[in-house]
């Protein structure tokens, strides 16, 4: 009698752990995709910031003074910004002076 008990139990084990084993491999999956576009985002934000910083110097190189303000770079040296997706802080100090850029992303 305790060899068929210990064989239901064995049998129970068997039944829940496929389920238990696939619900933890979609589990690891999902927070994989998650990181990756977390990683992509920011590496999208790196290259717009990285953009806006090359118009800057490239509108310096050529004039001689940085940009005034964002609509400068986007109308002159075809700097495009997607805004629904991003928020760009520019600061200008001064025209011999590379503006201060942050770019955020914007909350969908």
């Amino acid at each position: 009698m305790g060899r068929m008990r210990g064989a239901r139990w064995a049998d129970l084990l068997r039944g829940l752990l496929l389920p238990v084993i696939a619900a933890a491999a979609l589990l690891m999956f999902a927070a994989a995709l998650s990181s990756l576009d977390q990683g992509r985002a920011e590496e999208d934000m790196r290259q717009l910031e990285e953009t806006l910083r090359r118009g800057c110097v490239a509108c310096y190189a050529a004039e001689g003074v940085y940009p005034a303000d964002l609509e400068y770079l986007q109308t002159r040296y075809g700097v495009q910004i997607d805004e629904e997706r991003y928020t760009v802080h520019y600061s200008v100090f001064a025209e011999n002076l590379m503006p201060d850029i942050t770019v955020l992303e914007n909350e969908p």
